[in-house]
C-alpha cells in the first residue's frame, strides 16, 4: 500500500533573489529565525494549511503567492502543486515584498 499523495510533503525551493533576501531578513532581524523556520516547516507540510494565510498575488507579482510569518513579515513564493514544490522568491516586510 503506497503513501496517501496528499500526505507528502513538499519540497522547498530557495531562489537566488530569496537568499539574498533571507540573508539580509536574517541579520535585520535574529528574533524572528524561529518563527520563519516554523513557517517554512508548516509549508513543506501543507501549504494551504489555514494558519499561513496563503494568498493569490495581484499586479506585477501575478502568478505568485505569500504566506505570513506573523503579521508584519511575509514570504513571497510559487506552489507548484504537480511537482510537489515551493519555489520561494522574497522575505520581507508587506511594503518590502509588495513593492
Amino acid at each position: 500500500m503506497g503513501a496517501d499523495v496528499d500526505s507528502l510533503p513538499y519540497t522547498l525551493v530557495n531562489t537566488r533573489p530569496f537568499e539574498r533576501a533571507y540573508r539580509r531578513f536574517a541579520r535585520k532581524h535574529p528574533e524572528l529565525r524561529s518563527a520563519v523556520s516554523k513557517t517554512f516547516d508548516a509549508l513543506a507540510n501543507n501549504p494551504f494549511a489555514p494558519s499561513l494565510r496563503l494568498h493569490a498575488l495581484t499586479g506585477t507579482l501575478a502568478g505568485k503567492q505569500a504566506v505570513s510569518v506573523n503579521y508584519a513579515y511575509r514570504i513571497v513564493l510559487c506552489v507548484e502543486v504537480s511537482d510537489r514544490e515551493i519555489i520561494l522568491h522574497n522575505i520581507g516586510t508587506h511594503d518590502e515584498v509588495y513593492e
